[in-house]
Formats: structure tokens, C-alpha cells, sequence
């Protein structure tokens, strides 16, 4: 999706030569995963993390566009809302102290980030889902100006028929904030409520040989990574998932009419149904199963280009993929005339700090590692479906709902992590050659945060209820939180340390 898109209109035949051209691609990157070298230099990892603007009352601000041209740095794109920006980091090999270095260039990028927003009358804020959101800011004027988002808007809710639905029950089954589920259901007549949705993306280059093993541990690690790294508990004002960032993604990209849905028609936000043991698999499945939205094509023909010893930009298929959005999404690309794969693994969301998220990055990779290396791999010792059973419980629940894992049964997620899977992770950050006081400082605030039972999201809950009962009322109290919350997350503090009023 951030190819240029400078179309609005599309016919049948756009759409059919659309669909041949997809098949076109597959069929070149099919005899290129069986006779055409890709990458094999030291594998690369990525980040990027989406961002909101709120101005002084706290309220989405609509200055994307003047912070954008204030900041003046490519690494900082505009996103689906004009209260969003994305900031794009360039690739970095694991080993050393590279990760180290990458949290430091985040501070420093956010810095100045921070300041050029305050110029621009607005303010930072590295979360989940902004809190402070009314139903009144969900409009289609809130989108971003890019032709490619109005395209987007309008196929999708073309395809859809109807308005965007949604509909999400809370749950707080500890009985913790002692208070009752609390239920949202709302229409809106654009996809505005996608951009409510701000995640931190990571990447990880992968040799195509390997990447089926990656993909695979990364769908076992994706309830774990939630449970632990959870910071999105309220929408609109009421307080629904640990990461209602999940059902609200899932439900404000569903293009299905409810009879579709009943029918079992895949959604376009999608787990997935199986294990694989190609990256092809993946790419395959989006060609048979979705429709385009947006069926743009070009002049090249992959298969030309291989004959002639080129490599090709595979652009529909690629395009194709950037409207699919699974939470561990398969990337074809080329860089420097060399084609590569990589997992870009959407599972967690933004914030809370800088450190908060290079430690649940390092997790992830070390644990990729390890699982990927053992001698019996996880996921031929458990279902997908309870892969994707763990997501779902992750979400709702956070570290209160018990997950799944083989050898063990079931188990409350900051338990498994702290007696099973942070060696594991050391292990992993060791093979890929992470210095070990990079391992530590890091694996230790995932640590902490199990300990202390506190991620993003408990403390957003915790704060609002005590506001809540020193008199507050929901808005007082989540304007607030989110007012420590700035505070915080600025000053790089691990979550786990922050009070609560």
C-alpha cells in the first residue's frame, strides 16, 4: 500500500487483466524460488512505528501534513489519517550493539519529532489507539489527502455495500477493575476508523529456504507477543480489549457483508488458516482467495524480465499483498538489483516508549531464532487453531488469559515467559550474535513488566479507574491518563515503572 496509486475509477477489464497479471507474478516468482538467487548477506531487520498527533486539549490533530513538512526527513511518511504519521527506520543487522544504536536513533528521531509538532501547535503520542478519540473525528475529511487513501476508501466501502460496523464487547474477566463489560457498536461511512489503529511493524529478512520456519514461529509467538507488549484498551470511550487494536483493525477493514461472513468468506485482517511450508503458499492463497481493490497494472511482464536475466518488481502481486493484511504479512522486494523475502510481523502496537518497544522487538527475534533452530519445531506440536485461539485470547485478556503451549498445557502468559521463554530468547539474540548486555537490559524490562504484571495496558486501566474513582468521569479520566501518559512515554521510562495516581 505504499506504492502511488493515481486512479479513482476501475473497470471489468482492469480487474481481469488485474487478475491475470497477479498470476503472472506468481508464476515468475514461483520459477524464481527454484532457480534465481536471492539475499544471502547477514539478515536485515526493520521498523517502522505509527504515530498520532493530539493538540493541546488532546483531541487528534489534523496537522500531519504541516508536521510532515516541518520535520522534512524521508523517514517520516504520512499515514491513513491526518492525525497519523509513520516513521520508517532504515534496515540494521541484529548482531552487536546494532540494537542498542537503534534505540538511541529512535529517541532522537522522536526528539525531533516532538518538537517539530509543538511548532506546528500539536503533540506526540506513541500509543495503540489514542484514547481521546470521539466518534465526531471518524470522518472521511480526517483521511489523509493521498490519492491512494481516497482510492482506498472508496473501493472498500464499495466493496463492502454498506457502512463500516463496528461492534466490540469488553471483558475484564478478572474482575480486576470491578466493573461491568462494557459494549461498543458504531457506524461510520468512510474507513476512518482504520487510522485508529497505530502499530509498531517489524521485518525481518529471511532466506526463502527458511522464511516457511519464521512464518511459522511468528504465528506461535503472535498471543505471546500481545499478551506481554498489550497497550490499547479503550475506543471511543469505553473500555473494551487489553488490544482492542485487533477487533477494531479486523472489523474497520472487513469489506464483507454479514452474509458473507456467514458464509465463511476469508477477511482481508487475517490470522490465517494453516501452517506452511513456502512463502509461496502465502502469496498464493491472496491470489485465490481475495478479490482486488485496487487493480492497477503495469506495462512489464515478469516473465519477460527473467527471460531477459532481469529481476522483477512483481508490482501487482506486491500491491496485491498491501491490501491483505495479516498479522504476519509475506514481503517480496528488491533492493540494490537483489531480490529478497522478509516476515513483516503487525502483531503489537505503538508505544508505550522507545525502550518498551526495542525490548519486545529483541523478544520476538530471539525467540524466532530459537524456535525456528529446535530440533522438533513448535507448530508441529500444536494446531494452528490454537495458534490463533492464543491471539484471540491475548487480545481480549492480556497477561490474564491463559495460552496454550505444548509440553507445558495451559499457562498464564507472564508465567510462560518467565519460566520458559525468556532463556529461550537469550538464546536466540545469542545465536544471532547480540551482545549480551544488549540481551540484558532489554529482556529485563520484558521481565519486569511480567513480574509487576504492568504493560501499556494495564497501566491505562489501572489510571483511568483510579481517576474514575476519585470522582473523574470517563472523559475527565482518559484525557487524564493520557496526559501522564505523554509525560512518560517522553521521558523513555519502561512502563513497568510508571505510578499509578
Amino acid at each position: 500500500m505504499g506504492q502511488d496509486v493515481d486512479r479513482r475509477t476501475f473497470s471489468r477489464r482492469d480487474r481481469q487483466r488485474y487478475r491475470a497479471k497477479v498470476q503472472r507474478c506468481l508464476d515468475a516468482l514461483a520459477i524464481m524460488l527454484r532457480d534465481h538467487p536471492f539475499a544471502h548477506d547477514e539478515p536485515m531487520t526493520g521498523l517502522e512505528v505509527e504515530l498520532n498527533l493530539v493538540g493541546h486539549d488532546l483531541a487528534p490533530s489534523l496537522a500531519g501534513a504541516d508536521v510532515l513538512d516541518a520535520i522534512g526527513s524521508s523517514q517520516f511518511q504520512s499515514e491513513l489519517g491526518r492525525w497519523n504519521l509513520e516513521l520508517n527506520l532504515p534496515p540494521r543487522p541484529l548482531p552487536g550493539d546494532e540494537w542498542g544504536h537503534l534505540e538511541r536513533h529512535l529517541v532522537e528521531e522522536l526528539a525531533v519529532a516532538r518538537a517539530k509538532a509543538v511548532d506546528c501547535g500539536a503533540q506526540l503520542a506513541v500509543i495503540g489507539i489514542l484514547p481521546t478519540l470521539e466518534r465526531r473525528h471518524l470522518v472521511v475529511d480526517a483521511l489523509s489527502p493521498d490519492q491512494r487513501y481516497a482510492t482506498l476508501n472508496e473501493q472498500m466501502l464499495s466493496a463492502r455495500g454498506e457502512p463500516i460496523r463496528l461492534d466490540i464487547a469488553g471483558d475484564d474477566p478478572s474482575g480486576k477493575h470491578g466493573v461491568a463489560p462494557e459494549h461498543l457498536q458504531a457506524d461510520f461511512d468512510s474507513i476512518a476508523p482504520e487510522a485508529a489503529c497505530t502499530s509498531m511493524q517489524l521485518h525481518l529478512q529471511v532466506h526463502p529456504d527458511s522464511f516457511a520456519g519464521y512464518w511459522n514461529a511468528a504465528q506461535c509467538l503472535a498471543g505471546v507477543q500481545l499478551a506481554v507488549g498489550a497497550n490499547s484498551p479503550f475506543l471511543l470511550g469505553s473500555r473494551l480489549w487489553a488490544e482492542t487494536r485487533v477487533p477494531l483493525f479486523e472489523q474497520s477493514c472487513d469489506v464483507r457483508t454479514p452474509e458473507l461472513r456467514n458464509q465463511g468468506v476469508r477477511p482481508r485482517v487475517w490470522f490465517g488458516e494453516r501452517w506452511i511450508t513456502s512463502i509461496l503458499d502465502l502469496f498464493s492463497e491472496n491470489g485465490r482467495y481475495f478479490p482486488a481493490l485496487m487493480p492497477v497494472t503495469e506495462d512489464s511482464d515478469p516473465m519477460a524480465e527473467l527471460e531477459a536475466g532481469q529481476v522483477p518488481g512483481l508490482d501487482e502481486l506486491r500491491l496485491h499483498n498491501g491490501t491483505i493484511w495479516r498479522w504476519n504479512r509475506p514481503v517480496y522486494d528488491v533492493a540494490d538489483g537483489v531480490p529478497h523475502v522478509r516476515v513483516e510481523n503487525r502483531v503489537l502496537p505503538a508505544g508505550p516508549t522507545v525502550v518498551d518497544m526495542v525490548a519486545n522487538a529483541l523478544f520476538f527475534y530471539g525467540l524466532l531464532r530459537t524456535l525456528v533452530e529446535a530440533e522438533r519445531p513448535l507448530w508441529s506440536m500444536m494446531s494452528f487453531e490454537a495458534a490463533e485461539e492464543n491471539f484471540t485470547t491475548a487480545a481480549r485478556h492480556g497477561l490474564d488469559g491463559p495460552l496454550y503451549w505444548p509440553g507445558t498445557g495451559w499457562i498464564r502468559p507472564d508465567e510462560l515467559v518467565l519460566r520458559k521463554l525468556l532463556p529461550q530468547a537469550a538464546d536466540g539474540l545469542a545465536r544471532w550474535g547480540v551482545e549480551s548486555d544488549v540481551t540484558d537490559r532489554f529482556l529485563s524490562i520484558v521481565e519486569q513488566r511480567c513480574v509487576t504484571r504492568r504493560t501499556g495496558a494495564s497501566w491505562q486501566l489501572d489510571t483511568v479507574a483510579a481517576l474514575e474513582d476519585g470522582g473523574a468521569d470517563r472523559p475527565t479520566a482518559l484525557h487524564g491518563m493520557l496526559t501522564r501518559y505523554l509525560e512518560w512515554s517522553a521521558a523513555n521510562e519502561p512502563v513497568h515503572t510508571w505510578p499509578v495516581p
